[in-house]
């Protein structure tokens, strides 16, 4: 098996990434399929943490962390900061329930949230990677608590011969906003923890009505 990363070999499938937006590692196989270990990250994220670890301040400060814009939420008079605080914190399929449609800014203008959630079994690679590729990091729920998801490693599968590309997620890159230090940074691998203790994932996107 060939394996190579730039115009360097290095051995097949066996990186450590750096925090870079991409990183990737291209090797083929017997049959002619390609494999390829990528990462995507989402950079310059606001450091934002949560007065406290009641679930309300982490939902409050993730949403406010992923939203980019304290007139989306959450500060003072935010468009959706009540509407969050009207959610079950424990539930992302209810926060997204809850920020769904049109709301208004402080200052009256509409604007259009689209918060959609997706159980473990619909979680779609594509889709995900593709979001955090346009820098829109996301909500991950693991073990009844909320993290923001700012990254993946995933593994794509490529056959030349048919033109089928297949993505598959290895490890998801997470921020836990009750913490500033190095406690702050998660990783759920896919090989190691128990994926049936993820609850979830939620993408937001805010759009001028």
């Amino acid at each position: 098996m060939t394996c190579l990363r730039s115009l360097s070999c290095l051995f097949c499938c066996a990186v450590e990434f750096l925090a870079v937006a991409c990183s990737t590692v291209i090797c083929r196989g017997q049959a002619g399929t390609y494999v390829s270990i990528q990462e995507v990250r989402v950079s310059g994220l606001p450091v934002l943490v949560a007065p406290s670890h009641q679930p309300m301040d982490v939902l409050l400060t993730s949403v406010a962390t992923i939203a980019h814009d304290r007139s989306v939420c959450c500060g003072e008079d935010s468009a959706l900061a009540d509407d969050v605080a009207r959610a079950d914190p424990l539930s992302l399929k209810d926060v997204a329930d809850k920020l769904q449609g049109r709301h208004l800014l402080s200052d009256g203008r509409p604007i259009m949230v689209s918060a959609e959630y997706s159980d473990p079994a619909t979680i779609n690679a594509s889709v995900l990677i593709a979001t955090l590729r346009d820098k829109h990091a996301t909500l991950f729920e693991w073990n009844s608590h909320l993290y923001v998801c700012n990254g993946v490693t995933y593994r794509r599968d490529y056959d030349p011969a048919t033109g089928a590309q297949v993505n598959t997620i290895l490890k998801f890159l997470l921020l836990d906003t009750r913490y500033s230090g190095s406690r702050r940074s998660v990783i759920f691998d896919r090989e190691t923890d128990d994926w049936s203790k993820v609850h979830g994932v939620m993408r937001l996107s805010v759009a001028p009505q």
